[in-house]
């Protein structure tokens, strides 16, 4: 969208904020998502996004005033943390377990982001939505996970390899796809572990 000023209808100041159900608000937040993924986020539009969705262009308008408080609306919608819960005694076991899990979503995720692309370095609020959802989560559970294996011995708290290993997961997920032509799926990611994280910490 080039311009969301040239589509906004005129009575945005003046209008209500509409009711929807959440069921209704989710439904326009997915469909902005898959439409970035399809499109790239230069070609959505609210217009677009009215159409597929079967709506008003000004219910989408009251909801959220501009496109980049739509997308950061959609962005955190879908906040999850995908390494929640893996703890099974074992670091890495756990690092293993992590890297399926993010092998399950890398190519969902990774093709959202490049998508975005140049969106999020010029709008600091998607800047800010993006990390909230996708990256802050997954690096605090991750942190989390080295944390207890440290606390269990299996790692020296003063290891200087620990600080980089959710930039090593985050790392190999983003420049795969660059390097390779392919997203790093979750055999990928199970050996890159094997290979080049568990070894520096000391770990089989």
């Amino acid at each position: 969208m080039t311009s969301q000023a040239a589509d906004r209808p005129e009575t945005v100041g003046t209008s209500r904020r509409s009711k929807l159900t959440p069921e209704r608000e989710q439904e326009f937040l997915d469909a902005v998502l898959d439409r970035i993924r399809e499109c790239g986020y230069d070609a959505v539009t609210m217009e677009g996004i009215a159409t597929s969705t079967r709506c008003s262009k000004s219910t989408l308008y009251r909801q959220w005033k501009t496109k980049p408080q739509f997308v950061a609306a959609a962005l955190r919608s879908r906040r999850r943390v995908r390494f929640e819960g893996i703890d099974t005694g074992s670091l890495a076991e756990d690092l293993r377990l992590a890297a399926r899990a993010a092998g399950a979503w890398s190519g969902e995720d990774t093709q959202l982001l490049q998508a975005l692309g140049h969106a999020v370095v010029e709008d600091p609020e998607l800047k800010l939505a993006l990390r909230e959802a996708l990256v802050e989560p997954e690096i605090a559970a991750l942190r989390e996970i080295l944390r207890r294996g440290v606390e269990r011995g299996e790692v020296a708290a003063g290891h200087p390899a620990l600080e980089f290993v959710p930039v090593q997961m985050f790392g190999v997920l983003r420049v795969r796809p660059v390097m390779e032509g392919e997203y790093a799926d979750a055999e990928y990611l199970v050996r890159f572990v094997e290979a080049a994280v568990l070894p520096v910490l000391g770990l089989t």
